[in-house]
């Protein structure tokens, strides 16, 4: 089918989503099967713990686990703080945390401890822009001084009355979140889940169809697109494939030309591998160190390959650092954990 389609349902008894482009996936969220509040989103009062040593860091006390927070200036162990998860980690590792706490809703950030009015790039339209910057400054009368806000993008689209109701929301949520510093470690905001998340972040631009009826996923074929997933091996175009091998280390990715025995044979296989390197990390949940061992070519394409692969890591909401080639002729990365493994929900 063609177009953008977001499909909500239930996988194996948990909440799921399915982003769907032109008949090929594009996300997919599911929930996972334990309760574990320590979830990348979440929201928490923890408490300051000791220092280590060498890592420029403290560890957290929080409700079923702890924290690391690269941050000790001004901190004292027994310190009351309200932290953000914001990666995924492995269990039994303490789950990276911050100070810089967003309260997310479709339309609108408030963004604590980073004042200012801000406006999604994405909306072109000056005089748009200018009765959204009115709106924000009304709705957020009242608000901490150190209280910001960002309108996301959606708000093209979105009416007045209910771009203000989002933004009071999450600037009520803000502040009597951000002032509950009396207590032990506990789960202030959860983690948003799978469906939730689809709704926040997919809207924009509108999709074609949502279906979220039962049994939405057999009938997109969802599920024999998960089950796709389970493979190392991603077929590429002209019979090339990517193999995607997760360690403990680091995620190991590697390309083969396949039959193909032309002379842009090679290019032609890193080019596909690259252009869909990003949609696989992001489908299988994959992050961390990456390195990409590309089918052999000459050094002078190497530049025409970086050009493919910045282009393609652009749009990526994970934080992705591209690092360069190395002395071996492999080339590395790091994406941020943004969520959990597929693998590890499967």
């Amino acid at each position: 089918m063609k177009g953008r389609v977001v499909v909500l349902d239930r996988w194996q008894g948990r909440e799921a989503a399915a982003l769907v482009v032109d008949g090929r996936l594009e996300d997919l969220l599911i929930d996972p099967a334990d309760d574990n509040p320590l979830r990348p989103g979440a929201i928490l009062r923890g408490v300051v713990d000791r220092p280590v040593k060498g890592q420029g860091g403290v560890f957290v006390k929080l409700p079923g686990g702890s924290g690391f927070l690269r941050q000790v200036s001004g901190l004292a162990p027994g310190q009351r703080v309200i932290v953000q998860i914001t990666g995924a980690t492995e269990p039994g590792k303490a789950a990276p945390v911050s100070l810089r706490v967003l309260f997310k809703s479709r339309l609108a950030i408030v963004t604590p401890g980073a004042p200012g009015l801000n406006i999604s790039r994405r909306i072109k339209d000056e005089d748009l822009r200018g009765d959204l910057q009115s709106l924000a400054a009304e709705a957020m009368a009242g608000a901490a001084q150190d209280h910001g806000l960002i309108l996301r993008s959606a708000c093209d689209a979105a009416g007045e009355d209910e771009i203000a109701d989002d933004i009071m929301a999450m600037r009520d949520l803000a502040a009597a979140v951000t002032a509950d510093l009396a207590g032990g470690p506990e789960l202030l905001v959860e983690a948003p889940g799978a469906q939730d998340h689809a709704w926040r972040e997919w809207s924009d631009p509108a999709p074609d169809e949502v279906d979220q009826t039962e049994g939405a996923f057999a009938r997109h074929e969802i599920e024999t697109m998960i089950d796709d997933l389970r493979s190392p091996v991603v077929a590429l175009t002209a019979g090339a494939s990517m193999i995607i091998e997760p360690t403990r280390a680091l995620v190991a990715v590697d390309v083969n030309t396949g039959p193909d025995t032309s002379p842009a044979a090679t290019t032609k296989a890193n080019i596909a591998a690259a252009r869909d390197l990003p949609r696989q990390l992001r489908l299988r949940g994959l992050g961390g160190q990456i390195t990409v061992d590309f089918a052999p070519m000459p050094k002078k394409d190497r530049g025409t390959l970086e050009q493919v692969l910045r282009a393609a890591f652009k749009g990526e909401a994970a934080e992705t650092t591209l690092a360069g080639w190395t002395p071996l002729g492999c080339f590395e990365l790091q994406r941020k954990r943004d969520r959990p493994p597929l693998a590890s929900l499967l």
